[in-house]
């Protein structure tokens, strides 16, 4: 399929549906950086408390909070892994095709509130290690950035993914204050927390990671020639026997504790999104979890 007729694709089937789901809480997917004062309103339940103005609200005796003029200068940036474990799905899609998925809904919904978007995408056939797209807006930037995404070539030979080294990057590359996705399987070494808080302590950082099911919990399908997408290890396994699922499932278990901790360390917004789970819904929740942030704050 063309990007330009899965963008309509997902325009008529997921971005319709969050026009209605979402009913005015798209300020709650993302954080304006604006500081001039555009207005003073009553307080209201869903507000955040530091918002509040305590000088009016002794005036005038009931809770008064500031609204600002968001800052349409600001850009948002997307940190795409395309490593070659991305390419992996048993549902019928790819851990790619979702993050397409992804990126072009929440663009599209970025562009709309004013935002330029960019790309720093990780690719092992990229001479440096990753691609940079420049922040810009417009529906044909859109298209291209979907379709380097759709497009990249798969590594030919054995890699291993270096997450701190690309955050790190983008520590560098990105100077002034921008909304941050960060969309990958975060497979591989889990030293990352220190450039992941670095980039959510300067930006407004979502972490968006995929999987697919199997990942999780290996099935009882008999004997399985499995490859590892990135070192291209070949396995003969056993998946019918009892003990060996188990150990899998142990092994899982102590990668999620890992992955778990390490997001708790960086301090950043994480979401969960599945292969084979509904993109709107999944971004409900995020509405949700943000809405919840901000309470907590």
């Amino acid at each position: 399929m063309s990007v330009e007729a899965l963008l309509q694709r997902l325009e008529w089937t997921v971005l319709r549906r969050l026009d209605g789901l979402l009913q005015g809480d798209h300020k709650t997917l993302f954080r304006g950086s604006g500081l001039e004062l555009a207005d003073l309103r009553e307080y209201q339940a869903h507000d955040d408390v530091r918002h509040i103005d305590w000088n009016v609200t002794a005036r005038m005796q009931s809770p008064y909070v500031r609204e600002h003029q968001e800052d349409r200068e600001i850009s948002a940036w997307f940190l795409l892994d395309l490593s070659g474990s991305m390419d992996f799905g048993s549902t019928g899609r790819s851990k790619r095709e979702v993050m397409l998925d992804f990126v072009a809904v929440m663009a599209k919904l970025l562009m709309q509130r004013g935002n330029r978007i960019g790309a720093l995408i990780l690719t092992p056939t990229a001479p440096s290690g990753f691609q940079h797209i420049p922040a810009r807006m417009g529906r044909r930037h859109l298209l291209h950035v979907m379709h380097t995404v759709q497009t990249a070539p798969r590594a030919a030979a054995p890699h291993l993914t270096d997450l701190n080294h690309w955050l790190a990057s983008a520590n560098g590359l990105l100077k002034r204050r921008a909304s941050v996705f960060v969309i990958s399987d975060f497979m591989g070494p889990t030293d990352w927390a220190a450039e992941m808080g670095a980039l959510g302590r300067r930006h407004d950082t979502v972490a968006v990671r995929l999987f697919d099911p199997v990942e999780m919990s290996l099935p009882n399908a008999g004997l399985m020639m499995l490859k590892d997408s990135e070192t291209s290890e070949q396995l003969l396994l056993d998946t019918a026997d009892p003990q060996f699922r188990k150990r899998y499932a142990s092994l899982v278990a102590e990668r999620e504790q890992d992955v778990q901790t390490t997001f708790a360390q960086s301090g950043v917004d994480g979401l969960e999104l599945s292969t084979e789970e509904d993109l709107a819904q999944a971004l409900i929740r995020f509405s949700e979890l943000r809405k919840r942030r901000m309470w907590r704050a």
